[in-house]
C-alpha cells in the first residue's frame, strides 16, 4: 500500500499537493486507485491527456479533481470551484499531514 503525505495546501487556490510514490503515465491508474480507496471515495469520470491525468472523484458527497502529472510525478487534489470543497480539502490536509497509507 502506498503512503501519501501533505506537501502543500493552498486553500485560496483550492489545491492540496501530495508527496507520493513515483509514478509514470502507465502506472498512474494503479496509484490513483489506491488513493481513491484510501479516501473511501469513488471515481465519477476519468480523462487522460498527453501528460496529465484528471479524475473527477466523489469524496463524501463533494466532487474533487484528482490530478497527476507524470513528468513531475506530482499528484494533487483540487476543488471544482473556489467556493466548494475547501472544508473537505482542509480536513484532508490534516489527515495527509499525519501521513496516510
Amino acid at each position: 500500500m502506498a503512503t501519501f503525505s501533505l506537501r502543500e495546501f493552498d486553500d485560496e487556490a483550492g489545491r492540496l499537493i501530495l508527496d507520493n510514490p513515483s509514478f509514470d503515465f502507465d502506472s498512474f491508474a494503479e496509484l490513483a486507485s489506491e488513493l481513491v480507496a484510501l479516501l473511501s471515495a469513488s471515481v465519477t469520470e476519468k480523462q487522460a491527456d498527453a501528460d496529465l491525468h484528471s479524475w473527477l472523484i466523489d469524496f463524501e458527497g463533494c466532487p474533487l479533481f484528482l490530478r497527476g502529472e507524470h513528468y513531475s510525478e506530482t499528484l494533487w487534489l483540487e476543488t471544482l470551484s473556489p467556493q466548494e470543497g475547501i472544508e473537505e480539502l482542509q480536513y484532508l490536509a490534516k489527515l495527509f499531514a499525519m501521513g496516510m497509507g
